[in-house]
This record gives C-alpha cells, structure tokens and sequence, in this order.
C-alpha cells in the first residue's frame, strides 16, 4: 500500500515536472536573469536622478512637504528594487519574489510621476523629463518580466493541474477493491 502512494506520488511529480506549458512558452532562467540584472542596474542608475531633485527647497517654494516624503520613500524604494532584482535573478522561477519585485516597480512608478510633476513645477521642466527618460529607459526590461511572469504563472497552474489529475488517478488506484484471489481452478 505505502509503496502504490509512492509510486504514485513520484509519478505525479514526474510527470508535472516534464510537462511544459501552452505554446507562449517560459523564457529561459539564463534569459530572465539578465533581465533582473539590468533591472537592478537601472535602478542604480535612477539613485542619482533622485538625488538631483530638491523637496525640501520646492518646499520653500510652496509646495507639499509631502513631496520631501515621496522622495525619500523612492530612495528607499529604488534600493529594494535593486536588491530584490539581483536576488531574484539567482533564482527567476520563485514566483512570489517576481510578484514583489512588479508590485514594487509599480509602485515606484506612481511615485515617480509624482515627483516629476513636482520637478516640473518647483525646478524646472528639463529636470523633469531628465526623470522621465531616465525611468522610460527600463521600459522594455519591465515589459520583458511582466510577460515572464504571466507565463510562470501559466507554467505553474499546468504543473498543478498534472500533478492533481496525476493525484487523483493514484487515489481512485488506493480507492479500487482489491481484485479477487484467483483460483487455480481445481477442486479439493
């Protein structure tokens, strides 16, 4: 009996684990790595952006003190998103660490556009869309691991579905009546 359950259970994982997903495909781990490098460069690249902008003298001007918050929460931000970046890239197929790292780039998006306003207002128009360029130019990289990611994702709920039919098969297996004793079909 513990032996149909192993048997089983191993080739359920065996089987999950050959299985490939729909035709789009999962980008090579190597592929993917070089993209989470260069996301974590561009992010070393953008610190210095930030550290152009001056809050605290828009503040003086007449701007939201809030501005002083956002730059230094983008600071913070930007030195995640190149952490989690050059970690990730050790290991690409950890979907949780993926869906962090988008969720994060998002985020520092919204911020980002934020300050580049206030940049336009408060410091000028060519500081702003130096911010802007500079943010665009990791556009297709963000591209490249959003699509990665659905396509991860993909691959994993068609491991999970194998692996479950594969389940489901061992249980019905367990389930089954045992088949009668054979007779040798002489009499006593």
């Amino acid at each position: 009996m513990r032996l149909t359950v192993l048997l089983c259970a191993a080739a359920a994982y065996a089987q999950a684990q050959s299985s490939k997903p729909p035709a789009a495909g999962l980008e090579p781990e190597w592929d993917i790595a070089v993209v989470l490098q260069e996301i974590g460069a561009h992010a070393g690249r953008l610190l210095p952006a930030l550290d152009r902008l001056d809050a605290a003298d828009w503040v003086a001007k007449g701007a939201s003190d809030t501005y002083v918050e956002q730059l230094e929460s983008c600071r913070q931000q930007t030195r995640a998103l190149a952490d989690e970046s050059k970690a990730l890239s050790r290991n690409p197929e950890k979907l949780s660490g993926a869906l962090q790292l988008f969720f994060r780039m998002e985020g520092l998006e919204t911020m980002l556009n934020s300050l580049k306003e206030g940049a336009r207002k408060y410091q000028g128009p060519q500081v702003a869309e130096s911010l802007a360029a500079l943010f665009g130019e990791g556009g297709a990289n963000r591209e490249r691991l959003r699509g990665y990611m659905v396509n991860l994702a993909a691959a994993r709920e068609h491991q999970f579905e194998v692996m479950d039919r594969e389940a489901q098969s061992c249980r019905a297996t367990l389930m089954a009546p045992p088949p009668p004793p054979k007779t040798s079909g002489r009499k006593k």
